[in-house]
């Protein structure tokens, strides 16, 4: 079995499509001399910080920042994105700050935790919105990478492996049936 059917059959399994799949097929590039033009700024890893941070908060386990999130999107970004999801990437930046500053009067850093909260709320919906009639020759809605990149950054994060799923660094034997109560967390490994 090759990669390519080994993810088919995990994203079935999974009821959809697993999150940056092109990147585990093709793997990632190394940077290209596009990555320089993408200007990933320490004040624009702390603005997909924030972002991240509003989509998965501190809770009793940490949040997306705890997990440098931002970090993490930077590189599949600039090692894993083609051109033109790259573009797209960067522009959705540009336009939550500017649907930021209309709502608001002010951009998303300086927005409150409530304000960025509804502000992301909307553009969820208009992202609900454009899936729904999507072709696929459509281009990705800048919003759905981000929030992509945000739950496979943080999942696979140590502290979101660790202590917001429950983790086994070395598992025993395969259990295929062990009882779940409601509320238990879900496996890491």
């Amino acid at each position: 079995m090759n990669r390519r059917d080994a993810l088919n059959r995990v994203a079935l399994m999974l009821g959809g499509t697993v999150v940056g799949g092109a990147a585990f097929l093709e793997g990632c590039k190394p940077g290209s001399d596009k990555a320089a033009e993408l200007a990933f700024t320490s004040e624009r890893i702390s603005f997909l910080d924030e972002v991240a941070e509003t989509i998965i908060p501190a809770t009793d386990t940490p949040g997306a920042k705890a997990a440098r999130v931002g970090e993490f999107m930077k590189v599949m970004v600039t090692d894993c994105y083609e051109e033109k999801d790259q573009k797209i990437f960067t522009e959705g930046i540009k336009s939550i700050d500017a649907a930021c500053q209309k709502a608001h009067g002010k951009g998303f850093m300086e927005a409150t935790p409530e304000q960025r909260t509804a502000l992301l709320t909307v553009v969820n919906e208009e992202l609900k919105a454009y899936n729904k009639s999507k072709k696929p020759e459509d281009p990705n809605h800048y919003f759905g990478l981000m929030k992509q990149l945000t739950l496979l950054g943080y999942f696979t994060s140590e502290p979101g492996a660790t202590q917001a799923l429950r983790y086994v660094a070395i598992p025993g034997r395969y259990e295929g049936c062990i009882p779940y109560k409601k509320g238990d967390r879900a496996w890491a490994t």
